[in-house]
Parts: structure tokens; sequence; C-alpha cells
């Protein structure tokens, strides 16, 4: 029984073993190379192009610009500091918040059709 494992193993599993030289890294990019190619494409060079995207709108702000702030609070920019943005919430609130917690603008048609048109008609049902 003993010589019987032993010419199991002196067989084709020391050969399979054995891809000889430079075979398996032949291999490996074979394998390897397309699924690299597949991860760059799908996710680093949209994170890149989202990265570019948001810091040029950052470079781009101006004051009156009205945002929306990784904490979720709409705004209208006031004033510049260094990495500060100051934002007017509200008639006589305003905050500073970092200029990287800035996440996107609100356009003028968002502005019309999310804003306070829809508020004030309620108010006047209320009344």
């Amino acid at each position: 029984m003993f010589a019987y494992f032993t010419w199991l193993s002196a067989g084709p599993f020391v050969l399979a073993a054995d891809p000889g030289v430079g075979g398996g890294l032949l291999q490996f990019l074979i394998l390897f190379g397309p699924l690299f190619l597949i991860w760059y494409v799908l996710v680093i060079l949209p994170q890149q192009r989202q990265r570019k995207k948001t810091q040029e709108m950052l470079s781009n702000l101006k004051t009156g610009d009205r945002v929306l702030t990784s904490g979720g609070i709409y705004g209208t920019i006031v004033g510049f500091r260094d990495t500060v943005v100051q934002l007017q919430v509200s008639k006589e609130v305003k905050l500073d918040v970092a200029r990287t917690a800035i996440t996107g603008l609100q356009g003028a048609e968002k502005e019309k059709e999310s804003g306070s048109a829809p508020h004030k008609e309620g108010a006047k049902a209320r009344k």
C-alpha cells in the first residue's frame, strides 16, 4: 500500500506543479491583465473624473451661488475666507462651512422647481 502512494505522488502531480520557466508569469498576465483593465475602466477612471469635476466646481464658486453641503444644508454663498465659505441659509442666519463640505451647486431651474413657490401656496391655504 505504501508503494501505491509513492507511485501516485511521483506521477503527474510533480509535472503539473512545475509549469516551466516563465510559463507562470505568462499565465498570470493572461488571467489578471484583463481583470486589472476592467477594474481600471469601471472603478478608477470614473472616480478620477468625479474628483476632477468636484475640484473644478469648488474652485469656481462665487458669491451668490446657491449650494448644497454634505450635511444637507442649502445656502447662498455670501463670503469666502481661506478654506471657509460663509453661507446664508435664512435672512438672519449665516453659517461658516469648510469649502470641501460643499457637494454641489443648485441650478436656477432646480431653484424654481423646488423653491419657495409650493411653500407659499401651502401657507396661503392654511390661513
